[in-house]
């Protein structure tokens, strides 16, 4: 059964809640596919993946290079999954994908502060409620640590 994470980012970024959850993906040997909505902030992503933190390597790729199936971590703006991911993330608003039920889990950033945003996850969440997936909603506490709310 397809497990569904909605993460919300109150006070935070998605570049600074992103690279920490697919570090702990790649230590479970999980393959990833982090799917944007438009072209630009895969590559801002991108960059910012090669020099978030100093002290660490988190290897990955964009759909653009030749040998996409080989990415543990690819950013993309499309539905496939060349990398064969068994982890799908979706930010800035993507759309759940047609074949959401072929992924072990997926992982959902939304902005807490954009009414959008909040909207999108409202209809995901119903959406894959629907389905029977396995939903689950965090939340960061004051201390920054995430947190599951019922």
């Amino acid at each position: 059964m397809t497990e569904v994470l909605f993460y919300h980012l109150q006070n935070m970024s998605v570049e600074s809640v992103l690279p920490p959850l697919l570090e702990k993906s790649l230590e479970r040997g999980w393959r990833v596919v982090v799917q944007s909505t438009s072209e630009e902030r895969a590559d801002a992503l991108d960059a910012h993946l090669w020099t978030y933190r100093d002290d660490s390597f988190l290897p990955h790729a964009t759909w653009r290079v030749g040998d996409a199936e080989d990415q543990p971590v690819l950013l993309t703006v499309a539905e496939t999954n060349p990398n064969h991911a068994n982890v799908r993330f979706l930010i800035d608003n993507a759309a759940l994908p047609e074949d959401s039920e072929r992924y072990e889990r997926m992982v959902l950033l939304f902005n807490g502060d954009d009414a959008d945003a909040l909207a999108s996850a409202r209809l995901a969440w119903t959406d894959c409620k629907s389905r029977g997936f396995e939903v689950t909603y965090w939340q960061a506490d004051e201390q920054g640590r995430w947190r599951r709310r019922d």
